[in-house]
């Protein structure tokens, strides 16, 4: 797929079929001018439609997933992982869920396998924020480091606020084994982080992003290019109703109502900028444009 593909869909592509989770192995090249990216799957997950807007007019909520061709018993997103390739350099952003979170995610060392990528050629791993979809991979069954050689790159903020024994008090009994499975990963790290802030360079042409909201620290990253994109991680999470509503608070933030600042700017960035987005939980090929549509936005995939 080349950049052109990429950066070049329609409105009208925008098609029910495109929004059936896929729970097997793929990958997916793509190409900004200044660097590779490559997106592969670590396979989907299950969430309860009131968990995730709990607080949304059910019966929009409702309408919105039907005309996009979405399940509307539950939410199924696709969990994406994203891959940069700059230089010499081989980063991946954000390392699933590993074995231990739900047995429809833990796909990512299969889909590596499929784009051709071993765990050794890794040379940095940045991470978004430590929701266990995003984190947990960083682990084997052995608690050994997946990505052993690599360098680690996660913001102060995200690791100060899982790393404080604060932690479990500030989340909601049901999230409580977030802080703990946090925890033990970032054991794991002993010392070998590089934190970093808003607009560091993370790799050469890539920019951290403050977007805060869904956790207190989480970072979206920019990669610069003729044709910029950038990785939102959970920043904007559905397709659909974060484009169309992305001022209804979702229960999935950790901060509903900064998570609405923060969608909003972005999304305003992206359409006014005509840059892409990779999205975690985009439905495959995970990547597409932003265009504004009325009061809203609207997700244009690849």
């Amino acid at each position: 797929m080349s950049r052109r593909t990429f950066l070049g869909g329609t409105a009208a592509a925008f098609g029910g079929a495109l929004f059936a989770p896929i729970s097997t192995a793929w990958s997916q090249t793509l190409s900004t001018g200044s660097a590779e990216l490559t997106v592969v799957s670590d396979g989907m997950m299950t969430l309860p439609l009131g968990f995730v807007f709990p607080d949304a007019p059910q019966d929009e909520l409702v309408k919105l997933l039907e005309g996009s061709g979405q399940p509307t018993d539950a939410m199924r997103p696709d969990c994406n992982v994203t891959l940069v390739r700059t230089g010499d350099r081989l980063a991946i952003f954000d390392v699933g869920a590993g074995p231990n979170f739900m047995s429809s995610t833990g796909k990512l060392l299969e889909s590596l396998e499929v784009a051709g990528v071993a765990p050794g050629d890794v040379t940095d791993v940045v991470i978004t924020h430590a929701h266990p979809d995003h984190l947990w991979g960083l682990t084997d069954d052995f608690d050994e480091l997946v990505f052993a050689d690599a360098q680690y790159h996660i913001g102060q903020k995200e690791w100060d606020f899982w790393s404080s024994p604060d932690a479990m008090s500030q989340m909601p009994e049901d999230r409580q084994t977030f802080v703990v499975g946090a925890q033990s990963r970032f054991a794991a790290l002993d010392g070998r982080v590089n934190f970093i802030k808003d607009s560091d360079e993370v790799l050469p042409g890539v920019e951290a992003v403050d977007s805060p909201g869904h956790t207190p620290g989480h970072m979206s990253f920019l990669v610069h290019g003729t044709e910029p994109v950038m990785i939102v991680g959970d920043a904007i999470s559905n397709a659909t109703v974060s484009f169309a509503r992305p001022d209804w608070p979702t229960a999935s933030d950790q901060d509903p109502q900064q998570g609405v600042k923060t969608r909003l700017a972005l999304l305003d960035r992206l359409a006014t900028d005509r840059v892409g987005a990779i999205g975690f939980h985009f439905p495959h090929p995970a990547a597409g444009m932003v265009e504004r549509r009325g009061d809203g936005f609207v997700y244009v995939p690849a």
